[in-house]
């Protein structure tokens, strides 16, 4: 073993050195650990065998010069370990990336700057591989434009752990099963965390801000997002988590505050005879709580905390059925009743209604004026004497009076 083992140091300066980092890889016998000294190295490398690079000091810069991907792996046991890859090219048809990972497995990239590339990391087909303490930005283009800060394509059990994803475009885990995705942080992305036809992921403990959407769930089943905190996912598709034709989901012990929509549910869950929980989660202070469209029944709704929220119940569509959901156990700043025994639960139901002249509901542009006093007196004037018969949303049996 200590034989195939070959550390190579190459001593360079702060310049430079045309195709040097690729003929190192090229000579090195598999399994060879690179040890690179403080330098600029071209990029536009290919790895085809195990292999480990590793920055022995900070300063050890990778350069793509804007031309297609920087780092290509193709092989199993690949670590890349303290570099900073930079200057991929800017080609979304060839998914040009900082680091660009096909058909490993036990591969390991962590500790590394990742800037002025396109996509960050991409992994495809890649199993049971390490993504860690990363720093990772897109170039300097519209948000629309950028690209992915880690991608996720038909990648199984990995680990993807401390990474922070800023000004990228999304993150997304598609087709892919069996992630865990911890303590990641995010901010000024657009997802910060996508999934589509995904399944027994784990989330936990992420923070993601300032994001036009937080963690949002497609065509999946059977994960957990546990213990995360997302915070002002703002504009018009806004939205804290959203949960969309997913079945046996656990979404529990989160904070969601300051945003356009806390959670959002659609045709959820989505597959017969299943159940979502969301439970003891914090939403706070946002437009709406929850968002209620298409049919979206079965959901377990309970022991969560619903505080400052302009509205706490939206449903957009007639067909959603949000009164067949179970909504138990949840504190409700504004409800109304009270408590004679003392046991922190109402004596009475926390019942939701909708109020036919409630604008802002069908009109997103009526969203504009949202906690301004003349939206609070068409509030208050619509609960005390509606011009037509309120439509019943939900009732929570069980309301806590305390937090």
């Amino acid at each position: 073993m200590l034989q195939r083992i070959i550390t190579l140091y190459l001593i360079l300066t702060v310049m430079s050195f045309a195709n040097i980092l690729q003929e190192a890889i090229d000579k090195a016998p598999e399994g060879s650990i690179l040890r690179l000294s403080k330098g600029l190295y071209s990029g536009g490398i290919t790895i085809n065998k195990p292999l480990s690079i590793i920055g022995k000091e900070d300063g050890v810069i990778i350069d793509g010069e804007g031309k297609g991907t920087v780092v290509q792996v193709n092989s199993p046991y690949v670590t890349l370990k303290n570099l900073t890859i930079q200057g991929s090219g800017d080609r979304h048809e060839r998914l040009d990336a900082g680091i660009k990972v096909n058909n490993s497995k036990q591969s390991e990239i962590s500790d590394c700057i990742i800037k002025d590339s396109l996509f960050g990391i991409d992994l495809s087909m890649t199993n049971n591989s390490i993504i860690s303490n990363n720093y990772i930005t897109s170039k300097k283009l519209a948000l629309g434009l950028r690209g992915d800060g880690l991608r996720l394509w038909y990648s199984n059990d990995n680990i993807i752990k401390k990474n922070k994803l800023i000004k990228s475009r999304d993150m997304v885990v598609w087709y892919s099963h069996g992630n865990e995705i911890v303590e990641n942080y995010g901010e000024y992305n657009r997802y910060s965390l996508h999934f589509m036809y995904a399944g027994k992921n784990y989330v936990r403990n992420n923070t993601y801000k300032f994001n036009s959407v937080g963690i949002f769930f497609m065509y999946s089943k059977d994960t957990i997002a546990t213990g995360n905190i997302i915070q002002s996912s703002l504009g018009a598709t806004g939205m804290g988590i959203g949960l969309k034709d997913v079945s046996n989901f656990e979404i529990k012990d989160n904070t969601i505050i300051y945003c356009a929509q806390g959670i959002y549910i659609d045709r959820s869950p989505f597959e017969p005879d299943t159940n979502n929980w969301l439970e003891n989660n914090k939403i706070l202070y946002n437009s709406e709580a929850m968002h209620f469209h298409s049919l979206s029944e079965n959901n377990i709704i309970k022991n969560n905390t619903i505080l400052g929220n302009i509205e706490d119940i939206i449903n957009d569509s007639r067909g959603s059925k949000t009164d067949k959901n179970i909504i138990e156990g949840n504190y409700w700043d504004n409800y109304e009743g009270f408590d004679d025994n003392k046991d922190n639960i109402g004596d009475t139901a926390h019942k939701v209604y909708q109020y036919a002249d409630q604008l802002w509901v069908y009109n997103p542009d009526v969203k504009f004026f949202y906690g301004s006093p003349v939206i609070s007196l068409l509030n208050f004037l619509a609960k005390l004497a509606p011009f037509s018969e309120p439509i019943f949303l939900m009732q929570d049996k069980k309301p806590k009076l305390k937090l």
